[in-house]
């Protein structure tokens, strides 16, 4: 394969990204209609590491999205990743319609149990299928049953956001990813729970909790991350091959740790909000939720591009060759690093003797032990914890609230358990805003500046400094703790840094097998006929799982 050139993340005008992210600022308090600056003009001369966006098919069909199916994944088309499938479809041994069945079966047996769905579009999807069977195969997502968060548009399909406000809303057309992820060849196998208005792991409007983490079905105690819990159910448990969550304060990354997923943040504006119902104008991001490295770079690299209709996406950088990125390469037989990287591990990362440290230690140790991989410890930027704690996060809280308003005027009651944090947003006086912002300019600045002349990329335990900063970051699977319940690890990188996160994550998930492993089936339920045809509603509410306050959800919420 051809060697790919250095990623872009070097290369790219630091104080470019820093003057974007301070007019994007001033977008959100004028309902988005600046124009924001150019960073593409960073981008080093056309050099062969990048390539315009694909528009969702010409660039996707590339030899390294089809992977050679495992053995042990034969047996079952579940089972199978996207790149996987992929080579199945392309070599004629599986029909897209025998794999939306397989989705369907599954559906039927479980998901009662994880409640992972709130609409399943069975008679669509194996329409869409049977359609695709008989059209040119175009690339890795042809024929691939994708699961899609609930505040996404999905034309003629209820978007209802988990909330009373949206619950008789039909979106007249997709949101922009949705539809190039279609475009790509990929089918809508249905809709996920999530927090309401994307607060909060999946609950009903009211809060009785709804979907449970897939590694522990029968106790829905357990985390199962944040307001993508139903997109991370679904692939974690095998009810779709892959999905898209959103990411505000973390709802990517969470719940691909919680379940032993691989999660992609991209960079702000890297994949157009065109079409998803708002939580923050300067902190919502699209990403996927995958199986591996290399699904999250197919799904990201059909999502993701510039979008007329959404300025955030507008003037950035080419997407890379996120597929190549993401595919391991070798010395010999040995696996090494894509590039040259210098991994920064903060204070107190890796330290004690639970079993999270202990699997950061040897997450660490897998990486210093590669060729071109340097470990390094780095320092907290200046005013770390104060700039990154609640009192600027919560900057994000009138953003939230200011689309709102008119709802907020009429009946609180629309919104509620998660009433609260709208309620903050609208108290909350200009000045205090105006100086978040500021705050989070000199935070931006000094994580540029201090941590990341150290580093190319950095661990973190945490998804919420990357978040405020719109910078991107990827959640992958790391171990397990003695209970057998997923321990994830966090990695965040540059601008535009996402082909260099894809060829760490490519590196190591190449040496380790945790990405691989799937949770036990729950114990098993009468089928559900329904999931079979015609369209599949969210299974009742079960009170006995519990219930989140408007208290609970005002401390959790993101």
């Amino acid at each position: 394969m051809t060697e790919l050139a250095e990623p872009l993340d070097r290369g790219v005008d630091r104080r470019a990204f820093l003057a974007r992210t301070a007019a994007l600022a001033g977008a959100a308090s004028i309902g988005g209609a600046l124009t924001l600056p150019s960073a593409a003009s960073a981008t080093p001369g056309g050099g062969p590491a990048h390539h315009p966006h694909p528009g969702g098919i010409p660039g996707l069909d590339r030899p390294d999205a089809y992977v050679r199916p495992r053995p042990e994944a034969l047996a079952d088309p579940t089972e199978l990743t996207i790149a996987e499938a992929a080579w199945l479809i392309r070599a004629g041994k599986l029909r897209p319609e025998e794999l939306v069945e397989a989705y369907l079966d599954r559906i039927g047996g479980y998901e009662s149990t994880y409640q992972a769905f709130n609409v399943v579009l069975a008679d669509a999807a194996l329409a869409a299928a049977r359609t695709a069977a008989r059209r040119p195969r175009s690339g890795p997502l042809h024929g691939i049953p994708l699961a899609i968060k609930d505040n996404y548009w999905t034309a003629g399909v209820p978007t209802t956001a988990n909330s009373y406000l949206f619950r008789d809303f039909v979106p007249p057309y997709d949101a922009t990813a949705v539809a190039r992820l279609k475009a790509a060849g990929a089918i809508v196998l249905g809709k996920t729970q999530m927090g309401p208005l994307a607060t909060t792991r999946a609950t009903t409007p009211d809060g009785v909790v709804t979907t449970v983490n897939a590694w522990t079905p029968t106790n829905p105690g357990t985390d199962p991350g944040g307001s993508s819990t139903g997109t991370a159910t679904a692939v974690a448990g095998r009810l779709a091959t892959a999905g898209t969550g959103t990411q505000t304060g973390g709802s990517i990354t969470a719940p691909s740790n919680a379940q032993n997923l691989t999660g992609l943040k991209p960079t702000m504006g890297r994949v157009s909000l065109h079409g998803i119902i708002p939580l923050s104008y300067t902190r919502d991001h699209p990403g996927p939720l995958a199986r591996d490295a290399r699904d999250a770079a197919i799904m990201l690299t059909a999502m993701a591009g510039e979008d007329p209709a959404d300025p955030r996406s507008q003037g950035l950088p080419p997407v890379p060759h996120l597929i190549d990125a993401a595919t391991p390469v070798y010395a010999g037989k040995r696996v090494k690093l894509r590039w040259k990287t210098r991994i920064g591990v903060l204070p107190g990362y890796a330290d004690g003797s639970s079993a999270s440290a202990l699997a950061r230690r040897a997450f660490l140790a897998e990486l210093a032990a590669m060729p071109n991989a340097t470990v390094v410890d780095v320092p907290l930027p200046e005013d770390w914890d104060l700039l990154g704690g609640n009192t600027f996060n919560n900057v994000r809280l009138p953003e939230r609230t200011e689309p709102f308003l008119p709802y907020l005027r009429t009946d609180l009651r629309g919104f509620g358990v998660s009433v609260t944090s709208w309620l903050q947003g609208a108290l909350m006086g200009g000045p205090e805003f105006i100086t978040g912002q500021r705050a989070k300019l000199l935070f931006l600045e000094r994580v540029l500046d201090q941590l990341f002349d150290a580093c190319d990329v950095v661990v973190q335990t945490g998804p919420v400094p990357f978040d405020i900063l719109g910078l991107p970051e990827i959640g992958f699977p790391i171990g397990f703790t003695a209970a057998g319940v997923p321990i994830g690890t966090i990695l965040g990188g540059l601008p535009y840094g996402e082909d260099r996160l894809l060829s760490v994550m490519a590196a190591y998930q190449a040496v380790t097998d945790w990405h691989r492993r799937r949770p036990p089936n729950p114990p098993a339920v009468a089928a559900d006929a329904r999931a079979a045809r015609g369209t599949m509603r969210a299974t009742a509410p079960d009170p006995g799982r519990g219930r989140l306050t408007a208290e609970q959800v005002a401390e959790l919420t993101e």
